[in-house]
């Protein structure tokens, strides 16, 4: 009995005891997940410098910096009305926003924006007037009056439409300008509609009228910062060049040349105002020339203006018109023989493949393929770049399927394959062969509408001519005008012509390509098998899928394949090439070092002077500084406006070869004859 009361005891004793112990062990159950808890945030903690208080200042700190880097005074006036525009598109019930007057504001804007180093600036880096004050100091002062012919898309184009639904942008830049930024964020539809032209006349389409903005600042800068030809005119500034002497020619480059005098009378403007220099001035002029300014000028003005104005049936200007009026012409880049020309396949270049993934999507988010694929093939001006490269002289100037002119010795593949394709299981064996550039011509050409290939054949010539009796009969035909293989240029022995452009920075110069399934789209010709190249044609017919819907192939630049080991290399499915980072060096150079010192071509003997200048650019300025070799950033670098200011000068003679690529060697593989 005792036992059993002890052991009874024991148990009560037990029982009382167990909630004051499970209360402990929860108490510490708690203060153990407590402490785990905190441990936790503090590893997972972000840095100071990830956070909303530290992100928030720096952005308006880089946003204030961008201001003092692009925004100018003037800028500021427009503020009120880009405000007021947005308004009404968007019919937004505001009160009407009151007119402050702002001369307080810019005049401390101005302030601060001298406060700030000029390496920091975008638009300045310290070199304003540097090259014409050294050619002042040597005694040089202007010489012969100067025409700057500017390149493809570096001429703001302004609405003239009084149409309702353009009235808001009227006279506001479309192309160029902070207002195109706008437009196109805010307005994509219009601007698209506004900029896209007639695929059947090539000219406006209904309502919409987009022209050429006049003066030396149509082309000086692109946007407020990104400056084009300012530099170049800076320094002519200083040897005594003013409106008086010197002339910029703008033009609507999405026009072809023969739309151009058509519908603006370019042509005609700019040959009486060469004749107006240089009865004035009573010297001839100097012209100079960038990228496809080169194709309007050398190649449209050259051969194709000079052509012009020589016909008797166009400018009627005799045959010794540019012996009497010009003095020497300079070619800055120019696209002699081919661009990029992926655009108009697949609506897509090495700029935008390459893009950070941010930047591509931002430009798919405003402009989808189909719409730049739209845009770019409307713009006959700029088809003669993009396509020369399809057949201006064919396999004989770009290679053939085992190998190119400007191939390296180790390379493992070649560059005369223009497109190459990578297997994939929805190819078949024959629409995924490699193609050299006469092969990528016709196939392009079946990926496109009739109103484009109709376009083409009415403007413009690819082939290569070697019978010297033919390309006298070429002078008669404008087609050929703008392929300098096929027209001779002008009987002018005493001009000067010189070569100028940048060497060293990786450019495109073939793709690799990847195919899909077929796809709806608005272009018949693009069906599965297309026999017919104009529907309209008697007796002809095309291949048409089931429910007469159009299909076409998806094609695009393989992006995904990148190989840095191959030679050439391989980045984002672009075959890499020598360049000024946009055009190739065959095209640069080829005809400017051999093509042009064939009597064949060159009649007269014209002296063709060629400067490389090698890239070379200075990483901590932006857009590279005095070296830079860029295919734009060449207008501000050191040696080619010291080049452009000795011809102006009346020192041009000083200025000789300068070779610092293999393009001799490569010309040389050219199948000339």
């Amino acid at each position: 009995m005792v036992l059993l009361k002890r052991a009874k005891t024991t148990g009560n004793i037990q029982s009382e005891d167990e909630p004051e112990l499970s209360r402990t062990a929860s108490t510490e159950s708690k203060e153990k997940l407590k402490t785990e808890v905190a441990d936790l945030k503090k590893s997972k903690q972000r840095p100071f410098y990830s956070t909303g208080r530290f992100l928030f200042p720096c952005g308006i700190l880089l946003g204030t910096l961008l201001g003092f880097a692009f925004v100018e005074p003037q800028d500021l006036q427009d503020l009120h009305t880009h405000v007021t525009t947005l308004v009404n598109d968007y019919e937004l019930n505001l009160p009407q926003l009151p007119g402050f007057d702002l001369s307080r504001v810019e005049a401390e804007w101005t302030r601060l924006r001298s406060n700030i180093p000029e390496v920091w600036k975008f638009n300045n880096d310290g070199r304003e007037f540097q090259v014409g004050e050294a050619m002042k100091a040597r005694g040089l002062s202007a010489e012969y009056p100067v025409v700057l012919i500017p390149g493809i898309v570096s001429t703001g184009l302004e609405s003239w439409s009084t149409a309702p639904e353009y009235r808001p942008f009227f006279r506001e830049k479309l192309w160029g300008g902070f207002n195109m930024l706008s437009q196109v964020m805010f307005n994509k539809e219009k601007w698209i509609s506004a900029m896209m032209l007639d695929p059947v006349t090539g000219l406006d389409p209904a309502d919409a009228k987009i022209r050429a903005a006049e003066g030396i600042d149509a082309a000086s800068s692109l946007i407020q910062g990104y400056w084009i030809w300012s530099k170049i005119v800076e320094n002519l500034a200083v040897v005594n060049y003013d409106t008086n002497n010197l002339y910029l020619a703008p033009y609507d480059w999405r026009l072809s040349y023969y739309n151009l005098e058509e519908r603006d009378g370019y042509f005609s403007k700019l040959k009486s105002t060469i004749e107006s220099l240089r009865h004035r001035q009573r010297k001839k002029v100097v012209v100079a020339a960038h990228s496809m300014g080169c194709s309007f000028c050398l190649i449209l003005m050259v051969t194709q203006s000079f052509k012009w104005v020589e016909s008797p049936h166009h400018g009627n200007g005799g045959p010794d018109w540019v012996e009497n009026h010009i003095e020497g012409y300079i070619a800055i880049a120019g696209t002699h023989l081919a661009k990029a020309m992926a655009a108009f396949l697949s609506g897509e270049m090495k700029d935008t493949v390459q893009m950070h993934p941010a930047g591509a999507y931002v430009l798919e988010r405003f402009f989808s393929r189909k719409e730049r694929q739209k845009l770019f093939r409307s713009w006959a001006g700029s088809a003669s770049m993009w396509l020369k490269a399809i057949y201006q002289g064919g396999n004989a100037i770009w290679g053939n399927a085992s190998h190119a002119p400007d191939d390296d010795c180790d390379a493992s593949h070649s560059h005369g394959e223009l497109i190459t394709f990578r297997s994939t299981v929805n190819d078949d064996n024959e629409d995924a062969r490699n193609m050299t550039t006469e092969e990528a011509g016709n196939w392009i050409l079946e990926h496109t509408p009739s109103t484009f290939q109709k376009m083409l054949e009415s403007n413009y010539s690819y082939g290569i001519e070697r019978d010297e009796q033919q390309l006298i009969r070429n002078d008669a035909d404008h087609r050929k005008w703008s392929n300098p293989l096929e027209v001779r240029l002008p009987y002018a022995p005493s001009m000067k012509i010189y070569c100028v452009y940048g060497h060293g920075k990786d450019t495109e110069r073939s793709y690799w390509y990847a195919r899909g399934e077929y796809e709806q789209d608005d272009n018949f010709a693009d069906s599965a098998n297309p026999e017919c190249v104009d529907p309209e044609s008697q007796g002809c017919f095309d291949t048409r899928p089931p429910l007469d819907m159009p299909l076409s192939r998806k094609s695009w630049i393989d992006a995904a394949y990148t190989n840095e080991t191959a030679w050439p290399k391989i980045r984002n499915g672009v075959k890499v090439g020598e360049g000024d980072g946009t055009v190739s060096l065959l095209s640069l150079g080829a005809m400017c070092v051999d093509g042009w010192t064939r009597p064949r071509w060159n009649p007269a003997g014209i002296k063709i002077t060629t400067v490389e200048l090698p890239h070379r650019p200075v990483p901590s300025i932006p857009r590279g500084g005095a070296n830079t070799s860029d295919h734009v950033d060449i207008l501000g670098s050191t040696g080619l406006n010291e080049i452009i200011l000795k011809v102006a000068t009346g020192v041009g003679h000083e200025v000789e070869d300068s070779f610092f690529s293999n393009i001799r060697e490569y010309s040389r593989k050219i199948q000339w004859d």
